[in-house]
């Protein structure tokens, strides 16, 4: 593959300045954040290597990525029995809805909605004692990164502006679905949200769902069917309201979170990071999507 070529197509593509329009997310007090000129992108196969291009190795927070690597850590502890707390069917609303969370009583519609990652947050924290903390030392490891750190900053302004996850939360509580304090949960996830990973880190990190649950010690995580439910429910509902939009034209399992940053997968071939602070009105980095489109169009690398 000649990635120097493709990089070259990619970035043009994606040229935030050319792409236009979108919004950055205002409470988030880290620079790269608010830029809206910044983009990233790596791709690293399943023996760990990597390259990339553009802002590929600046760190930025990982937002609601984090959700990805939350749901691994529960299935790879206690197996499938998160899936009684939370569903696996797309949304179909906004990723922070209250009124589809009262609707279904309590159970979010998947794991990567706020609902369902505040259960995720909650379930790690009966599990290890320390969510954020468990979940820091996990991307460590698959990334190699040791200097992968949560930025307080950030994690701070969540805090202040949360609102909504904290309605989201006492909701799951009056309804019986948290097994920890309210204050509890809130902070693990606030804190998980504020890690900052750069493109190079994520491509790394996730690879366990491209090796069919291997990490990058080659030991085991994940079963199979594990790892291949994972990829289903990202296809389904990685990228919240607008899956169908993206899958038609990305055509790979993926999760965005609202820091700009995207992570793809090509199961038995490699992962993808992009990023761009950029979003639109789904919480989708606009840049991120089009350098995505622009691989798998290219090189024909899809699920389908």
């Amino acid at each position: 593959m000649d990635y120097q070529s493709l990089f070259e197509q990619i970035t043009r593509a994606a040229n935030p300045a050319a792409l236009g329009g979108g919004h950055v997310v205002g409470h988030m007090p880290a620079p790269t954040t608010t830029d809206p000129t910044r983009f990233g992108f790596a791709v690293a196969d399943l023996t760990a290597q990597v390259c990339g291009t553009g802002d590929w190795q600046v760190p930025f927070p990982i937002q609601s990525l984090s959700k990805l690597f939350t749901l691994a850590m529960v299935l790879a502890s206690d197996g499938d029995n998160i899936w009684s707390r939370v569903g696996k069917e797309p949304s179909g609303s906004p990723f922070n809805s209250l009124t589809q969370l009262e609707r279904d009583r309590g159970i979010p519609r998947n794991p990567f909605v706020n609902a369902g990652a505040l259960v995720l947050t909650d379930r790690l924290i009966s599990l290890t004692g320390h969510a954020c903390e468990a979940l820091r030392t996990f991307l460590r490891e698959e990334s190699g990164n040791p200097a992968l750190n949560f930025d307080m900053r950030i994690a701070r302004s969540e805090q202040r502006h949360g609102h909504r996850i904290s309605a989201l939360a006492h909701l799951l509580a009056d309804y019986g679905r948290l097994d920890n304090p309210v204050d509890t949960v809130l902070r693990h996830y606030f804190w998980q949200c504020s890690l900052t990973m750069s493109c190079h880190d994520l491509a790394l990190a996730t690879g366990f769902l491209a090796r069919h649950g291997l990490r990058a010690d080659h030991s085991r995580l994940l079963t199979c069917s594990e790892a291949k439910g994972i990829n289903a429910v990202m296809l389904i509902g990685g990228t919240y309201d607008a899956a169908g939009d993206f899958a038609h034209r990305v055509g790979l399992p993926a999760k965005g979170g609202v820091g700009g940053g995207i992570v793809a997968v090509i199961p038995g071939r490699g992962t993808l990071a992009a990023w761009g602070p950029a979003l639109d009105r789904h919480g989708n980095s606009i840049a991120a999507v089009t350098a995505l489109d622009t691989f798998t169009t290219h090189t024909g690398w899809s699920i389908f």
